[in-house]
């Protein structure tokens, strides 16, 4: 990475320089070559001036006079009147390809000055000297720039992938990232998060775990004494009431064991994120809707505003069959799931026509084994294990009509955690 960096900003730079290097030099070569000529004509006008001055004033013009006229790195020739030639400046001929002027004075001598070709591709040379210098430093610049920022990107980057590598060698919560770049910070949060939600599923599989050999056993010791009454019955109605009585705990570990499973796949693949809550509420009833109708009742949403929330859509799926579940067996008249936003939430309602629950059973009713009608009392225990995975809260908020409200934190509200507020 960091070389691919390195060559991308040297890239770019040389196609910089050479976008702005080579105009650059053009146009300096063309500004020498215009001064050049512009010099050319000035000395030829003050040369010219300074014979036509002598020759008026009858004096005498020698190279000398001509040179201090005239400058370094010109060349002046002047034909006087009476045919004599002076020369001032370098050996005549040195250095063609140069520019020159010529000028006739007044009294009939001709001046011409020139300017070298050696001068002038001294000059040129310079220039291109100095371009080239210039855009080596740039390129020289631009591959310090690019090593420093790919050290300094690739750096937390690869702090990153060794997070991520002990994150998944089974490090549930590997240290945070921390740089000035928000891009790599944002993915370190979010890395940091996952394995914190990670961390709490694995945490929840072993208490659920605990929770499953410890539900399991009681109903599993009570089947087991039946089938023993059943092998030393003798009489025929014995046996088969003994026998509905095992069929009974049968469909009740059947009940338990689905739960578990559900919530072990909800565990292990249920990361919470932004989801459509509607969508997973009208699996929902669509669902239940025929168990409904089986006993001559029926199940509604009531959904006037679409919402989306933080949660997982297996998580919260599985609360709501939970409840929808509770409310078939131990309630009566049509089910109500509702749905309804607040300030610090939404709110996913399941509510019934019957009695509602116990008042003695008011304060307990997520407490593992506690039943108000015979069951394992397992349900809600795990619902609310599974809005608070979930980052939510699953509470019955009225006894009577029944009410339980899952609360699970807004999409554009959710905390760092996705715990709600």
């Amino acid at each position: 990475m960091r070389r691919r960096l390195v060559l991308s900003t040297l890239t770019v730079a040389l196609v910089a320089v050479v976008m702005l290097g080579i105009p650059l030099a053009v146009a300096g070569l063309r500004l020498i070559d215009d001064e050049s000529q512009r010099t050319a004509d000035d000395v030829a006008v003050r040369v010219s001036r300074f014979v036509d001055t002598r020759l008026a004033q009858q004096g005498e013009i020698t190279v000398e006079t001509l040179e201090a006229q005239v400058g370094r790195g010109l060349e002046a020739h002047v034909l006087l009147p009476d045919g004599r030639v002076l020369v001032a400046g370098p050996a005549p001929g040195h250095g063609g390809g140069g520019v020159s002027t010529t000028t006739l004075t007044p009294r009939g001598a001709t001046v011409t000055v020139s300017e070298p070709g050696s001068v002038i591709r001294d000059r040129r040379g310079a220039l291109v000297l100095l371009v080239g210098a210039a855009s080596a430093v740039a390129l020289a610049a631009a591959a310090a720039v690019g090593l420093v920022v790919a050290r300094r990107l690739s750096r937390p980057l690869v702090e990153l992938a060794d997070a991520a590598e002990r994150f998944g060698s089974g490090q549930a919560r590997p240290p945070v990232v921390r740089s000035s770049i928000p891009e790599v910070d944002r993915v370190g949060e979010v890395l940091e998060r996952s394995g914190r939600r990670i961390a709490e599923t694995l945490a929840a599989e072993r208490r659920f775990a605990t929770d499953a050999s410890h539900q399991l056993r009681t109903p599993l010791t009570a089947l087991s004494m039946r089938l023993e009454e059943i092998a030393g019955a003798d009489e025929l109605d014995v046996v088969r009431s003994e026998a509905q009585v095992a069929l009974d705990q049968v469909e009740r570990l059947a009940g338990v064991v689905g739960e578990l499973l559900a919530r072990s796949r909800t565990a292990r693949t249920g990361l919470t994120g932004d989801i459509d809550v509607d969508a997973v509420l009208e699996q929902q009833v669509a669902e239940w809707g025929g168990a409904y109708a089986a006993e001559d009742r029926r199940v509604r949403l009531d959904n006037p505003v679409p919402l989306r929330a933080v949660a997982s859509p297996g998580g919260l799926a599985q609360v709501v069959s939970t409840l929808l579940e509770n409310s078939l067996v131990h309630g009566a008249g049509t089910a109500t799931v509702r749905t309804r936003s607040r300030g610090s939430g939404v709110v996913v309602e399941v509510t019934d026509e019957g009695a509602g629950v116990p008042e003695e059973l008011v304060e307990r009713i997520f407490e593992r084994s506690v039943s108000g009608g015979g069951g394992t009392g397992l349900g809600l225990a795990l619902a609310r294990d599974l809005a608070e995975a979930d980052g939510g809260r699953l509470a019955l908020v009225a006894p009577r009509p029944p009410v339980f409200a899952l609360f699970l934190a807004p999409a554009a509200q959710a905390t760092s955690t996705g715990e709600v507020v």
